[in-house]
Parts: C-alpha cells; structure tokens; sequence
C-alpha cells in the first residue's frame, strides 16, 4: 500500500474504526527514501548489512523476511525499549549499546522505547511515575557516557507517556482490538516480559501490559522488533495479530542473548542481588571484587558468566581479550576468537585466576568513561545519587 494511502486511511479512521487499525498496523518497509550516496552504509553489500543486523540475535524470526527487508529497505526501523526500574547492570548498559551501534552501522534507524507507563503498571520503583522519570533520564544518561552512537541522528530516545498521548486516537483503537483478539490465558502467557511467571497471579494493570506492549510494535511503525529472549513471546503476540488482521508484512523478531548474573546458576542479572550484577558506575575496586566472587569452575565453559562475559561483552567492544601472566605461567595470551578461547580454557591451560583479573581490567576500560561523566558531569550525579537512594520494587 502507498504512503498516500496510508494517509487517507488515516484521516477516514473516525468513519471507519477497523481502517484506522490495520492502516497504523501497516508496516512503512515498502516506503523507503533514498539515502544520500556519503552514506558508509552505500558502500556496503546486501550481505554485509545482513550479517551485522543478524549478528545481533540468538534468535531470528525470520532470516528469509530479514534479508528482503534489508535489501529493500535502506533505513530499517528498529524498536527497542526499557522499563525505567532502578539502576544499569552491564547487560542493559554496554550490550544495548554494542547491539545500537551495529543497527546504525547498518543503516537501521533505532526508536528506543522509555517506557514509564509500562513501569508504573508493573509497580517498578512503586509506581511512583516521578521516580521512573528520573531513572529514565539517569539511564540516558548512561547510554551517552559509554558510547551510544546517538549524534548521528538514527537513534531516538521516546517516553511512551508522551508519544502515547500526543496520538491516544491512533493507540487505544489498536490496543483495545488486540485485547478484543486474544483470550486472558493467551496474554497471561507474555507474563516472562514484566518477569512474571505464567503461574503467578497477576493484576489487572499487568493482563494489560502486554496488549500495550503489543501495539507498541505498530504504533511504532517498527520492521525489527530487537529485544532480548525474554521479551519474545510478546513479539510472537504480535506477529500472531498480524494474521488476524491479514498482515503479510510481520515485524521481524531480533531475540539477543540475556547475560547471567554472576553467581552459580542465575539465568539473568539481578537488580535487586547486587552480587549477581555489575551496574555501569561500580567503581573500579567493586568490579574486581564482585568478579572475583563470581562462579567460573576450571576447565567448564556450560554456565560460566565469566566466559559469557567475554563473549558478548569483552570480544565485541575491543576485537580480542588479552591474559596478561608471566612467563613462568605461561606468558601472555590474546584470544579474537571465542572458539579459541572455549578451547584453551576447556584443555586447563587457563586459569580462573588468570581469566578473572583479565575481564575484570576489560570491563573496568569499558566502564572508565561513565564513572569520569557522573563524576564530572553535575545533572548526571545528581541523578545518579537520587536513584541509588530509591527501594528497587518488583
């Protein structure tokens, strides 16, 4: 369908309630512009662009319509988002930022969805909409200090609350006609995205959520949905909408990997265990600290944060991960390949002793710039001083 179209549908929607539906739910992938021939992105192949975009994900659905996408689309839009809910661990911080910067360098325009709305029904920082707003702005805050490509114009930073309300005619509608689609048990079933389990009782403003959720989607006009593998069952909610509405072109679902916590056994980092995470302004002594506590079995790669780490961490950022020893221990190491890393630590000539204090110093680089920014920077302390003061609610 033709942008014009698109247009009037739009202008016809009070007349016409289920036009005005599927017309936002259309995907804008059929009306790209015609990049500037400066663009670095020009320069690249189809496949280049395609392995950067694919590299991102531990899931894809699907590689075939992420491909066509790519190839006729030059500025794919890309939604991601977060529940502005207490202080910034290294998963949330640094891999947004390595996963952003590669969309870009793709040529995908990033919408990053600051949902305080969704927070305050999920009671996080008690509900309290003026704490969320001050989490959120400490959290870009972050996002800018740790090197978040977003002066080129292709990130953008959007408070649900806002957008929401500047075009409620055009949200609600689909809100309610996703509800309309779907029984309690299917939506009770996205419970993993509030980080809810299916079991548990859940309250009204929670069944909500992911209709919300849902629609943001297509409010959003996004051709990527790129979340992590937790977010993935509401992704998958609204490709199922899109059958119900007759929809060929679905959003594509971009699932990254979820980073451990740092103990023995915990499937994601934790915001209230501060053992099991690094927030992005730990000092340099809580970093090693909180690395040396944590759980790396000799000679185990299954499990281990610490290799986890490395891999979507360490090696990404910098292009290789160096072991600094003496020469009775082996001497220096440097690894570009995770493959060759899992090998050497698999056959015991590496230590946790030696592995430990290499990431530790690796991330500590990596954190340096944010730490000196809150330190420096007068709004960003305060910020950050008003957070750390607030009681983290589930």
């Amino acid at each position: 369908m033709a942008t014009e179209a698109l247009d009037q549908d739009q202008n016809q929607a009070a007349a016409a309630p289920e036009a005005e539906i599927q017309s936002l739910a259309i995907s804008s992938a059929s009306a790209s512009s015609s990049s500037s021939s400066s663009n670095p992105t020009n320069q690249m192949s189809l496949e280049e662009r395609y392995q950067i975009v694919r590299s991102i994900g531990e899931e894809c659905i699907q590689e075939d319509e992420l491909r066509n996408l790519l190839e006729k689309k030059p500025e794919p839009i890309c939604y991601d988002g977060f529940e502005p809910s207490g202080r910034m661990h290294i998963a949330q911080g640094v891999m947004k930022a390595i996963n952003v910067n590669k969309l870009t360098s793709a040529g995908c325009r990033v919408k990053i969805w600051i949902a305080d709305w969704f927070a305050q029904l999920n009671n996080k920082m008690g509900g309290d909409l003026k704490k969320i707003d001050v989490v959120g702005r400490y959290l870009i805050e972050i996002w800018k200090a740790v090197g978040m490509d977003i002066d080129g114009g292709k990130v953008e930073f959007l408070w649900s609350s806002k957008e929401i309300n500047s075009r409620a005619h055009e949200y609600w509608p689909l809100v309610m006609d996703i509800a309309r689609r779907n029984t309690v048990s299917r939506i009770k079933r996205c419970g993993q995205i509030m980080g809810r389990s299916d079991e548990e009782e859940l309250t009204a403003a929670q069944i909500f959520y992911p209709c919300m959720q849902c629609a943001d989607v297509f409010f959003l006009k996004a051709d990527i949905c790129q979340l992590g593998m937790d977010q993935r069952k509401v992704n998958v909610l609204a490709r199922e909408y899109c059958d119900h509405i007759k929809r060929k072109n679905k959003p594509i679902i971009l699932s990254h990997h979820m980073l451990p916590g740092l103990q023995q056994g915990q499937e994601k980092m934790s915001k209230s265990d501060p053992l099991s995470s690094i927030f992005m302004e730990d000092d340099e002594a809580e970093v090693n600290l909180k690395i040396k506590r944590a759980y790396c079995p000799p000679d185990i790669v299954e499990g281990n944060p610490c290799l986890e780490y490395v891999k979507y961490l360490i090696l990404p950022w910098f292009k290789k991960f160096v072991i600094e020893r003496s020469a009775e221990n082996g001497g220096d190491k440097s690894f570009e390949k995770f493959e060759e890393l899992v090998a050497y630590y698999e056959s015991g000539k590496l230590h946790p002793a030696d592995l430990k204090p290499a990431l530790a110093k690796a991330l500590n680089k990596i954190l340096e710039p944010v730490r000196e920014h809150f330190k420096n920077d007068n709004n960003a302390k305060d910020l950050l001083k008003r957070v750390k003061a607030y009681r983290v609610t589930r």
